[in-house]
């Protein structure tokens, strides 16, 4: 089995540049694909996203079935298996009360001087749009890291798209977690179909003010060509990861973590970055009985990834192996060091970062608490991971007595003067209050 080995020391500036831009090298080739489907659902809603149904999901819906009934939630309800039940609700609670300390103070006021003061207002945002994945299986746990921060910031208006299963269904699991969330609009529509949707409103599917969820190339790539008509959030595309060792962490932990994010997909990213030669080369050689343990399909995508966008990356230092995290901005960040609490100050670029050997990335995907959709393709360099934040909105609030006000007016208005705004200052000059 072939696994990609970089020598950072020997890369060109060209190939370093590659590996930083990951599965974001093909993902501006899908916009052209995407936009005919975009344009379509605006100019045929309904009927555009059942024609795609049937020809990406193979799945044949009128227009009625698009939405999920309340027989289908009950059916759900009844039908999972109680020991799933459970861990859904086990890590539902963890994930509640993280991000409930999350959640900031409604209204604030500082005073700036005398009479003069200054806060915010914090208000959910009116309407949030999530979409979950499926792939060939389901993502409750994508379900719960939406639908719990948007139930804790008290959205009023939230709706689910996801795609629809062979029988056209949405997935017993998904439909439980929902519930569970207190999300009743669940949507059967997937692909870039879905934020399409979202996006301009068809006749089953309301319009939405903001667009949340993580998805594959095309999801991705009607993000960008609908960002502007629509808030698109976290930009949250194929799954990615980095595994940085030092010469003390234990190569077969490393080789099992790399293959966390690496089974997603054939775009997905997962890189081992370490120092240590020996390391690297005893990862490297019990990759492949790993890969060979795992059933067809995963199999398939980690050999795909270990071989194009993944691989084992050798640095000549530690500093240099924190250098390269930066510059890459992963998605996931496991930290495999003698000292993790000292290499955390240093790390400046990633989407979560996650200590130690015992905290491996699926604990942070679905029961640590932590929100496990996260900024991908380089854009841990501005954006954060998910939080209530992404479904609230702040107003400035100002208020300013009359002695706060004598106080900075003619501040103000020179200001205004200088910057050539003569009705700016005509509102203080000419203004006749006592």
């Amino acid at each position: 089995m072939k696994i990609n080995f970089y020598e950072l020391e020997k890369l060109s500036k060209e190939d370093i540049s590659n590996i930083l831009r990951r599965s974001e090298l093909d993902i501006e080739s899908f916009q052209e694909v995407v936009r005919p489907v975009i344009e379509d659902v605006c100019e045929k809603g309904d009927q555009a996203i059942i024609e795609y149904c049937q020809k990406f999901d193979k799945v044949t819906l009128a227009p009625s079935d698009l939405k999920v009934t309340d027989a289908e939630f009950d059916k759900a309800r009844e039908s999972l298996e109680p020991s799933v039940k459970a861990v859904i609700e086990t890590s539902a609670r963890n994930i509640r009360k993280f991000h409930q300390a999350q959640m900031p103070v409604e209204m604030w006021f500082t005073e700036i001087d005398e009479g003069i003061m200054a806060g915010e207002k914090i208000t959910p945002i009116t309407s949030v749009g999530i979409y979950v994945p499926r792939g060939k299986g389901s993502f409750p746990s994508v379900m719960l890291m939406l639908c719990i921060p948007a139930n804790i910031a008290q959205v009023p208006n939230v709706i689910v798209c996801t795609p629809p299963t062979p029988e056209g269904t949405v997935d017993d699991a998904s439909l439980f977690t929902a519930e569970l969330c207190g999300i009743k609009d669940v949507f059967k529509v997937g692909g870039s179909q879905a934020i399409a949707a979202m996006a301009f409103g068809t006749e089953s599917v309301p319009k939405m003010d903001k667009v949340l969820g993580p998805g594959n190339a095309y999801v991705s790539a009607a993000k960008r060509l609908l960002y502007g008509r629509i808030d698109v959030g976290t930009p949250a595309g194929p799954s990615e990861s980095i595994i940085l060792c030092d010469e003390t962490a234990d190569p077969r932990i490393a080789a099992l973590d790399l293959l966390i994010e690496a089974e997603h997909g054939p775009d997905s990213t997962a890189l081992l970055v370490t120092h240590s030669r020996e390391l690297a080369t005893q990862a490297e050689a019990i990759l492949p009985e790993l890969v060979n343990d795992l059933r067809e399909e995963r199999k398939n995508f980690c050999q795909a990834v270990l071989t194009n966008y993944g691989g084992i990356v050798l640095t000549p230092d530690l500093e240099a192996s924190v250098r390269f995290v930066n510059d890459f901005a992963p998605e996931h960040l496991e930290v495999l060091v003698d000292e993790p609490m000292a290499v955390l100050p240093k790390i400046r670029n990633a989407g979560e970062i996650l200590l130690g050997q015992y905290t491996p990335i699926t604990l942070g995907n679905y029961s640590l608490g932590v929100n496990a959709i996260l900024p991908t393709g380089g854009f841990a360099k501005t954006f954060s991971c998910v939080t209530v934040h992404d479904f609230l909105k702040r107003s400035s609030i100002g208020y300013m007595t009359k002695q706060g006000y004598d106080q900075i007016k003619e501040t103000a208005r020179k200001f205004a003067e200088y910057e050539g705004f003569p009705s700016h200052a005509n509102a203080i000059a000419k203004r006749d209050i006592t």
